[in-house]
């Protein structure tokens, strides 16, 4: 895509593949409030002895607010506001601004004063927790403009098709944007696993992250942005504008376009749709059919333990997965176990504090804690399973050993799981990849989690991204090594992460002998085009010219030149 000479050009981490153009619509931080401020209502102070009270009120307004919008939204977009609320809602963090209070500290003091406590433990956690501190700061800044009486911060009113640009966007201020009115996010920091660009892939914006200098765009600038390749142009020319709408034109036919997912010469891949809840199942089966969609690769359970305050009956979650299923009908749906531990804390399961959680008790290990949450799980699975009379495909996430791997099978067989496998996520599971599918029907590689644990580096870190690029050779190594244990011994080998939602990369993966791709449904049409257009013969050249690549944007460079004339302009 050609800009005009002296054009400026920023860089940061795309998430997703489109391109658009629009005016800036910049997101301003709250106006900061003196600690001291005073507590007005109707022009008079509030008493010392009612500021408590005062505080209390205003966080369950803001809880109210945020709870209110995830009853209204779906998906992942109702997961993060629920998470949010919980904050707003949190017993220990009232209190400890209350306690503040009584010690004498202005509201506004002691609201800083807590959230900064909250923060720095989340942050010392890391993971996911450390994501939510943007919650933190969105819950903050709500409840202050509620004590003092302000508007509450967020993102401007919307009046034309825009790109909305901040510094950061909590969940809140995600899901309260007019959807008609977004064509992209761009964000100077998140990573491509935050809250926004999970909610802007959920709902097909092309989104940014970790731009530099994003909110030094003056507001109206017309800018176009582009998800494939990172990049937000300023004033773009008449070849660059011509060329995105190009692209659009072609992604609108190919979003039509119901041909089975085969290569050129009919070799057949299942692509599937990841899912978190009963909602997204909905969406997901109903804007496919079985011919471009052959079901869910990733149906992620922890969401409905995530969000509750104790654990999870057998009957509740009997009712959820017969639901998912349901959905799908006759299609193939591949749930995963429970997947959270001390990155992703259980309000009813609390584990131990972790200095470096990513490594910790997480996943299948949760086990080693607390075994009735996995028993009581795969007793649902299979009683959901019986009434509908299709049978899920079940595995495990973050098994390291084939100890694990056959402990695993041994209990979900037991329970009535008549097809079950294991997660590859870690390095040691796909180094001995063969050994581990001995015990197991499929496995399925997450890319992402893979991909930390290979390069040591936290995947929510968006500074270190290019460490986190899928297309890094060592990375490709171990995908390819899985791969080559489920050809020999003829069992499926599926991709979850996000690799599986790039074009170029699901050719590489296709070539490499992986069976089937599961991504966000919207990823699924340009997949599908990549495909068609190319021979398994061509899919695995690509394969070897990723793999004999010595850096991520070699390995890139070499498939796009091994890609067919018409494929071109579409996925490169």
């Amino acid at each position: 895509m050609t800009t005009r000479a002296g054009a400026r050009t920023l860089v940061g981490v795309g998430v997703g593949r489109r391109a658009v153009i629009g005016p800036v619509v910049l997101v301003r931080s709250p106006a900061p409030a003196p600690g001291d401020a005073p507590v007005l209502r109707d022009g008079t102070p509030v008493s010392a002895g009612a500021l408590p009270g005062v505080v209390a009120d205003a966080f369950a307004h803001v809880h109210a607010d945020l709870a209110d919008r995830a009853a209204r939204a779906s998906g992942s977009v109702a997961n993060v506001l629920t998470a949010t609320a919980q904050i707003a809602s949190d017993p220990a963090l009232i209190a400890g601004v209350q306690q503040k209070i009584a010690e004498g500290t202005a509201p506004v003091a002691a609201v800083h004063a807590v959230v900064d406590v909250f923060v720095d433990m989340f942050e010392s956690a890391g993971g996911l927790l450390a994501e939510r501190v943007i919650d933190l700061h969105s819950v903050r800044d709500r409840v202050i403009a509620a004590v003092l009486g302000l508007p509450a911060p967020g993102v401007p009113e919307l009046t034309v098709p825009a790109v909305v640009v901040a510094r950061d966007l909590a969940p809140a201020d995600t899901a309260a944007l007019d959807l008609d009115k977004v064509l992209a996010i761009v964000t100077e920091l998140g990573g491509p696993t935050s809250h926004t660009a999970i909610i802007a892939g959920q709902l097909g914006w092309p989104c940014v992250v970790q731009v530099a200098g994003a909110g030094d765009l003056p507001d109206g600038a017309t800018v176009l942005v582009d998800a494939q390749s990172g990049t937000i142009v300023v004033d773009p020319d008449p070849a660059a504008v011509a060329a995105v709408a190009d692209r659009a034109a072609a992604e609108e036919i190919l979003a039509h376009d119901n041909a089975p997912a085969t290569t050129a010469d009919g070799h057949g891949v299942d692509l599937l749709a990841n899912i978190g809840t009963v909602a997204d199942a909905d969406l997901a089966a109903a804007r496919t059919d079985a011919r471009t969609v052959a079901g869910s690769g990733l149906f992620r359970t922890e969401v409905l333990f995530l969000n509750a305050q104790q654990a999870p009956t057998v009957e509740e979650q009997r009712r959820e997965y017969a639901a998912a299923l349901a959905a799908f009908g006759d299609r193939k749906v591949v749930v995963r176990t429970l997947d959270a531990g001390a990155d992703k804390p259980l309000a009813f399961a609390t584990l131990p504090d972790e200095e470096n959680p990513a490594l910790g008790v997480r996943g299948y290990r949760v086990r080693r804690v607390h075994p009735h949450l996995l028993s009581d799980q795969l007793t649902a699975l299979a009683d959901a399973a019986g009434e509908g009379g299709t049978q899920p495909w079940v595995m495990a996430p973050m098994i390291a050993t084939v100890a694990e791997a056959r402990a695993f099978a041994a209990d979900a067989r037991a329970a009535g799981i008549g097809t079950v496998g294991i997660m590859i996520e870690v390095p040691a599971a796909a180094l001995r990849a063969r050994d581990l599918l001995h015990e197991v029907d499929f496995v399925s590689i997450g890319t992402n989690d893979l991909a930390q644990y290979t390069m040591a580096t936290d995947r929510l870190r968006g500074e270190l991204a290019d460490l986190l690029d899928p297309w890094q050779p060592a990375v490709l190594e171990l995908v390819a090594q899985t791969a080559r244990a489920g050809r020999e011994l003829g069992k499926p080998v599926g991709v979850c992460g996000e690799s599986a939602a790039d074009p170029l990369m699901a050719l590489v993966l296709v070539g490499l002998g992986v069976t089937s791709l599961s991504m966000s449904s919207g990823a699924v049409p340009a997949v599908r085009f990549a495909l068609r257009q190319h021979t398994l013969e061509q899919c695995q050249a690509m394969a070897r010219a990723a793999l004999g690549a010595d850096d991520p944007s070699r390995a890139r460079r070499g498939v796009v030149e091994l890609l067919e004339p018409r494929a071109v302009q579409l996925l490169s």
